[in-house]
């Protein structure tokens, strides 16, 4: 997985709160396989017409922010069912990091091992990096190390578990987090057979 550190790119406004894992992905798009990548069916029904065709004023859709690494949204980004898909539809679509006062609990977890940052802001830092992308430019800087989102000459704190902050920056997943350990496992192994002889299953028991 790669690592998250800093990142400067186009950052995209999205003002709806609530937004669930059915509009990040539906559920009908789910049936295809993941090698055909997820990017083309993010939001799909908000992007898209039932024509098919793109919806002009979705943020997505317009130039400024159609190549966006970053999105900063409302309250309660990735509500409702547990599909990793919805993690899969932004990584597939080049987003690196999503932005908002607060998120579905197994989305951001899914979101972290899967190297994106889920980065919690309070309300009113989230309504002001919304203005400055629609006034004053689409590039913010995130900074994992700080715990910093900076726009423009404002540089507004984020907040994240210090266990998924240290998954992201070392491009861990939860294998690797255990690996890390290791010594400190492999000494307690030596210490507990040592102090209790008696846990051990008998060799003639294995």
């Amino acid at each position: 997985m790669q690592p998250f550190q800093r990142l400067t790119a186009t950052a995209c406004p999205l003002p709806y709160a609530n937004i669930d894992t059915d509009q990040l992905i539906p559920a009908r798009f789910m049936k295809r396989s993941r090698a055909e990548g997820y990017g083309g069916y993010l939001l799909h029904d908000m992007r898209f017409s039932g024509e098919g065709s793109e919806v002009p004023d979705f943020p997505l859709n317009r130039p400024q922010f159609r190549n966006a690494q970053i999105v900063v949204a409302r309250r309660n980004f990735g509500a409702g069912s547990s599909r990793e898909a919805a993690v899969y539809a932004l990584v597939d679509y080049g987003i690196r990091c999503v932005i908002a006062p607060s998120f579905g609990d197994i989305f951001a977890s899914n979101s972290v091992n899967n190297g994106l940052l889920p980065a919690r802001v309070e309300e009113q830092d989230a309504e002001a990096l919304m203005r400055h992308l629609e006034s004053d430019g689409a590039e913010l800087t995130v900074d994992l190390e700080e715990q910093s989102v900076t726009a423009g000459d404002r540089r507004i704190p984020f907040v994240v578990d210090p266990v998924w902050r240290m998954k992201l920056l070392n491009g861990w997943d939860d294998i690797d987090l255990t690996l890390n350990q290791a010594d400190a496992i492999a000494r307690f192994t030596v210490e507990d057979a040592a102090r209790r002889p008696w846990a051990a299953p008998h060799p003639q028991a294995r």
